[in-house]
């Protein structure tokens, strides 16, 4: 947790007192929490309950069952379809390839052709009533044989009845037949290669698995019908709500278990874990939310990851896999982890988050094109306007900040350093240059605290740092008052809002850059990300997000070397659009250049401060954010 201790010559009364004083742009001064009603008050199914009631409604207008299933396992074209079929348990995903010729299997087929056009009017007689729904999850749900009807409490809006012909159910039990013969081999696999690990070799696969989910953003797995989950629902897995150790904890309950009473669940699921892990860290594992984690899943993503990277290497560099042995894929994912760093210099590596079911999925950028170039000649036109600088492109800007970077200690124009009037001119030109309605970019206020406390390794004291120990600029576009009432104090607020939960993120970020020492490995953080991403439709589970219509969303991290170490994700950049057209790849690749020109920019201050210069930010607080969006110097409501 954050600790509560004073900042720099703050005694604890003073502190305290500060923290009852409302930091909200628009209640400067005034007591925290003492409003008798909201502002705003959104609407009761806002964010993902209203997705799924429209996805559903969409849904019932469909005239065959095939667009009408296609509509729900895309929520309305609000997530690749994929995601959605691989969710599906085996006797759901076999009542699905039979009644509408839908899987995510390249090479599956059904004994029956299943007409996607029909509900049995006029056809062969019905000899079974299943049923369809969505699941108040997001998950597209069946009824299939021999099961009870679908629980109406968890349901989004009712069922669809689908009536099965002989044909149906025959092809259905072919289907249901191998996938239930795959199963018992993949089960009997991944027996024999948790058996050769031993139990210390277990015991610390469980421990990377439970560091995993501890380290990165929470995230919902499937085993057939069994959920594994740290997020909002009953936490079966380490997380923000269950501590490392937790007797609630799938994987801490096997700790020291004979592995002939593991289940098989429990042991496909650390396998896949380990697999997951061993390709690219803990932020593979998000890769798999919301989807059922099976031998057969993770081979089908590896292998999807290996031809990505291929292609970028122009050569076959990583051979796929001889068989779906869990050896085999281990081979394989050892070997994607290896080469993901030559990857990286031929291509740029990011992820795309579809938001709805918090899904992401890594990707290999296409090439700087003439898009990409248009969003950085608009940024580098906008700065060599508001920056001492001059250049044609970014990196240009960039060779001359490094051969005179002085300026960036001193002060400059309205800001008491280069650095405060670099980080805001950027921010600002990529809010016009992209066409959003916010840019915003974070930092660290003090390098010079930061480096003598890394000189003296006083990792502890990092840790206990608050989160105004970082920064975080937030520019919006003055057109993005619509989306708030028209209100520019509703957007200064939103602003500040975004601003404090980026430096939430500075602050959980810079403990995993620190030695894994004690009050390290004790104080929550996240693996710092290292690649960016773009998001689609992000506004529907984060209370923020929702609130603040983060609806599509630009994030790109960089590192930073302070005093010799380096430190990933210290700065980043983001970009916000409320509604309209999303963030493209190329959109992504132009954001990531600017982010490393401010990235650079940090850099070299940091160099001075290590020099003895004094850098230090101090703009960006609330005041600040008031001020810079309504052009006020103080709130109405405390003006005299």
């Amino acid at each position: 947790m954050m600790n509560a201790l004073p900042e720099r010559g703050e005694s604890r009364r003073a502190a305290n007192a500060r923290k009852r004083v409302s930091r909200r742009p628009s209640r400067l001064g005034l007591v925290a929490g003492a409003t008798l009603k909201p502002d705003r008050v959104r609407e009761a199914d806002a964010g993902f309950p209203g997705l799924l009631k429209r996805a559903w409604q969409r849904a019932e207008e469909a005239d065959d069952l095939r667009s009408f299933v296609e509509v729900l396992l895309t929520l309305d074209g609000h997530v690749p379809a994929d995601v959605q079929l691989r969710a599906l348990s085996a006797p759901e995903e076999a009542a699905l390839a039979t009644l509408c010729g839908l899987t995510w299997r390249t090479q599956e087929t059904t004994t029956t052709a299943a007409d996607a056009g029909a509900d049995g009017d006029g056809g062969p007689e019905p000899v079974f009533l299943g049923e369809i729904a969505l699941a108040t999850s997001g998950r597209v749900v069946l009824r299939v044989p021999s099961q009870a009807p679908l629980k109406a409490d968890q349901l989004v809006g009712g069922v669809r009845r689908v009536p099965w012909t002989q044909a149906d159910l025959d092809g259905y039990r072919e289907y249901l037949r191998r996938a239930e013969v795959r199963v018992a081999e993949t089960v009997a696999d991944c027996r024999r290669w948790l058996d050769a690990q031993g139990p210390q070799g277990r015991d610390a696969l469980l421990e990377q698995a439970k560091e995993a989910a501890l380290r990165t953003a929470p995230f919902v797995l499937y085993q057939q019908g069994r959920q594994y989950t740290n997020f909002r629902d009953h936490n079966t897995l380490t997380g923000k709500t269950l501590w490392p150790g937790h007797p609630d904890c799938a994987l801490s309950s096997l700790q020291g278990l004979p592995l002939e009473l593991w289940s098989d669940h429990d042991a496909q699921l650390l396998v896949c874990l380990t697999l997951l892990v061993r390709s690219a860290g803990p932020g593979r594992v998000e890769e798999a939310n919301g989807t059922q984690l099976t031998v057969d899943h993770l081979a089908h993503m590896l292998e999807r990851i290996r031809l990505g990277y291929n292609a970028a290497l122009g050569r076959e560099q990583v051979p796929p896999a001889a068989s779906t042995s869990v050896a085999d894929l281990n081979d394989l994912a050892v070997a994607l982890r290896t080469h993901r760093a030559e990857v990286a210099g031929h291509a740029q590596l990011y992820r795309e988050i579809h938001g709805a079911l918090m899904h992401k999925i890594e990707k290999v950028a296409r090439p700087y094109a003439d898009a990409a170039r248009a969003r950085e000649d608009a940024v580098v036109a906008r700065l060599t306007d508001r920056l001492p600088l001059t250049g044609d492109t970014l990196q240009e800007l960039g060779r001359e900040l490094a051969a005179a970077p002085h300026w960036l200690a001193a002060p400059h124009g309205d800001f008491a350093t280069g650095l405060e009037a670099l980080v805001y001119a950027s921010a600002g030109a990529a809010t016009e240059a992209f066409d959003a309605d916010f840019a915003m970019s974070r930092g660290m206020r003090s390098l010079p605290d930061l480096i003598s406390a890394l000189r003296e390794e006083r990792w502890a004291e990092i840790c206990d740092w608050e989160i105004t120990r970082f920064f975080c600029c937030v520019v919006p576009d003055p057109s993005a008052a619509r989306h708030f009432g028209g209100s520019t104090a509703a957007l200064a607020d939103a602003a500040w809002a975004m601003s404090s939960r980026m430096q939430y993120n500075s602050w959980h970020f810079i403990a995993g850059n620190l030695p894994k020492g004690p009050e390290v490995v004790d104080r929550d953080h996240f693996v710092p990300p290292t690649i960016p991403d773009v998001a689609f439709y992000s506004d529907q589970h984060h209370h923020g997000h929702v609130n603040n219509n983060v609806r599509f969303s630009i994030r790109s991290p960089q590192s930073v070397v302070v005093d010799g170490r380096r430190f990933n994700g210290f700065v980043d950049l983001r970009l916000l659009r409320c509604d309209g057209t999303p963030f493209d790849e190329q959109d992504l690749l132009a954001a990531h250049r600017v982010s490393a020109f401010t990235a650079q920019a940090t850099g070299l201050a940091a160099e001075l401060a290590a020099a003895g210069e004094e850098v230090e930010v101090t703009a960006f607080d609330s005041p600040w954010h008031w001020s810079a969006v309504t052009g006020q110097d103080k709130p109405a409501s405390r003006a005299s």
